[in-house]
């Protein structure tokens, strides 16, 4: 496959699910979402996070190149955030922040 066509297909896909996504959350905008869902939504980033780990798990070459620095500041930050704030957002703010820092300039 060319590079002029692997960047086609990525930005065709690209613009298929932006255009899904903001389709739907354009046509729910004004619609207020049934509690049993509501419930079942708060289960997602855990649920998401969940299967990220597992993932790195999976994968023994991933798993065994071993935690770095910057894996290990992004987490120690994260784990304060989260538990003070309780705000998913600001946790991955914070973590993903501090991560990429320490990976840029450690």
């Amino acid at each position: 496959m060319s590079y002029s066509t692997a960047l086609f297909a990525v930005l065709a896909v690209g613009a298929i699910t932006y255009t899904m996504r903001a389709g739907l959350i354009l046509a729910l905008a004004d619609t207020a979402l049934p509690a049993p869902m509501l419930r079942a939504l708060r289960y997602v980033a855990p649920a998401v996070l969940a299967a990220l780990t597992v993932s790195l798990l999976a994968n023994p070459e991933a798993a065994n190149r071993g935690i770095t620095l910057a894996e290990i500041a992004g987490i120690g930050v994260a784990l304060p955030v989260a538990w003070k704030t309780k705000n998913l957002i600001a946790t991955l703010a914070a973590g993903m922040g501090v991560f990429w820092v320490v990976l840029a300039f450690g």
